[in-house]
């Protein structure tokens, strides 16, 4: 576990309000309409997932790719993802299981950090899209939190 403070950054993004049962099926299909939209992405792809979304089956739902110019085509479009300070930890592995790390974050930051309003962000380093081998999936999970050390 580590904290980390991430500059705002402009990304070419999808977004929409999704149901937490169709959630899988919508990421498919944002992050297919970025790779047919992007010529130059920088980096791993990301998710923004608000509170919302685990607390009442439906929110806001972001995937995003950093690039050097986000074009507006199709539901791909320019954000602007706020700086913000995140505990930082890494899902190794399917994610079957990924709400066991959620759980190790949330207590990490419990008896470490105050714990800041605001959606949790995914880094997939490693996934579905590189590799069908679920033992090599890495995926950064990101809570904001504001350090009391």
């Amino acid at each position: 576990m580590e904290v980390r403070s991430l500059a705002s950054l402009t990304v070419a993004a999808v977004e929409d309000d999704v149901d937490l049962d169709d959630v899988l099926g919508w990421h498919a299909g944002a992050m297919a309409e970025l790779d047919t939209t992007l010529t130059d992405p920088l980096g791993p792809p990301g998710g923004v997932y608000d509170n919302v979304l685990f607390e009442r089956g439906r929110g806001h739902v972001l995937v995003h790719r950093a690039c050097a110019e986000p074009p507006s085509r199709g539901r791909v479009h320019p954000v602007e993802l706020p700086a913000v300070e995140l505990a930082v930890a890494t899902h190794v592995g399917g994610h079957d299981d990924i709400d066991v790390t959620y759980g190790e974050v949330g207590a990490w930051v419990v008896t470490n950090a105050l714990a800041v309003a605001g959606p949790v962000r995914e880094t997939y380093l490693v996934g579905p899209r590189d590799t069908p081998d679920p033992s090599q999936w890495r995926t950064e999970i990101g809570w904001p939190v504001f350090a009391v050390s």
